[in-house]
């Protein structure tokens, strides 16, 4: 018998699927901010990489790119994780990446959930804007592993305040501690399942400070495609922003391809041109996994990187 969505979200969430592996030698190096203060959101960890080629040249400047579920970015011992088999490895991807000449170096942002397997990941990551309060009970309700769940932190949505905490308050210390790149050309949101929709959000509310963004595995589904239905009279024109989507055929993402059709309607509607300063891609067979985002994380990476990347400059 085929899985319920339900069913499906409880599995992929439960640690009971997660191995243990051996902890890897990272590429790079990693500063871990144990507690990152915040006026608009609970305090929680981030981690900011650089690349190897940084400690030869630190006078340059680099793009770089805020990665929501930051606990899941980089496989180092203080994550939280740490031994399980739920890692992007961002590191082992760009450093691959730019050992063979494809992408331009970056500062990767990896921003922590401040409860991750909690109902405050919902609350951060769906777009608030997108939905009325109605919607929202109803989505908690739907969306909960157990019926009648209590989670924390989940009762007001606060996905706007979250995006303010990256634009206000973490932005302009990653801008004043390391050798940034400021523009919004050169600034990038990535995140997958939720994190793929607040990685939109971003770019509807922040157009001119989020020049790209990669959304893997992008959870239309939730609300019924209401965030892909609400972008429709709520995107920004095209000629200032470079947007990845994909999406796979297992498990949760096997729900995402009718939805994803509706975005690229968007997409054509205000002025992207696939192949050029959009894309949407398929992954035959792909399921709704960490594993499956690190094996095709480098051609997000390339899409926003890469040489083609200059097409968006303002």
């Amino acid at each position: 018998m085929a899985m319920t969505k339900k069913q499906l979200e409880k599995l992929v969430r439960s640690k009971d699927t997660i191995a243990r592996i051996p902890l890897p030698l990272l590429d790079g190096s990693i500063t871990h901010y144990k507690d990152f203060p915040s006026k608009l959101i609970r305090p929680r960890p981030v981690d900011v990489w650089l690349p190897e080629i940084y400690r030869d040249n630190p006078d340059e400047h680099y793009p770089v790119i805020y990665m929501h579920d930051g606990q899941m970015m980089f496989h180092h011992v203080d994550s939280s994780l740490a031994g399980m088999d739920v890692f992007w490895d961002v590191d082992k991807v760009i450093t691959r990446l730019l050992n063979n000449k494809e992408i331009r170096p970056a500062i990767v942002v990896a921003v922590w959930m401040a409860d991750w397997l909690k109902g405050s990941r919902r609350a951060e990551y769906m777009p608030q804007k997108a939905v009325t309060e109605e919607d929202w009970q109803r989505i908690r309700k739907e969306t909960s592993v157990a019926p009648l769940q209590k989670e924390e932190g989940d009762e007001v949505i606060s996905s706007d305040n979250y995006l303010k905490f990256l634009v206000s308050e973490l932005k302009p210390f990653i801008d004043k501690t390391y050798p940034t790149l400021t523009g919004n050309s050169d600034t990038f949101v990535v995140g997958s399942s939720m994190g793929a929709l607040i990685s939109a959000y971003a770019i509807a509310e922040y157009p001119h400070v989020f020049g790209g963004a990669a959304c893997m595995s992008t959870d239309w589904s939730i609300g019924e495609g209401i965030v892909a239905e609400w972008f429709e009279d709520h995107w920004p024109a095209s000629g200032m922003n470079r947007i990845y989507f994909d999406y796979g055929t297992e498990t949760m993402d096997a729900y995402y391809e009718p939805y994803q059709s509706q975005m690229d309607d968007v997409m054509r509607k205000f002025g992207y041109t696939k192949g050029k300063d959009w894309d949407t891609r398929r992954f035959e067979g792909a399921d709704h996994s960490p594993k499956s985002w690190n094996e095709r994380l480098h051609i997000p990476m390339k899409f926003l990187l890469g040489d083609s990347s200059n097409t968006a400059k303002t």
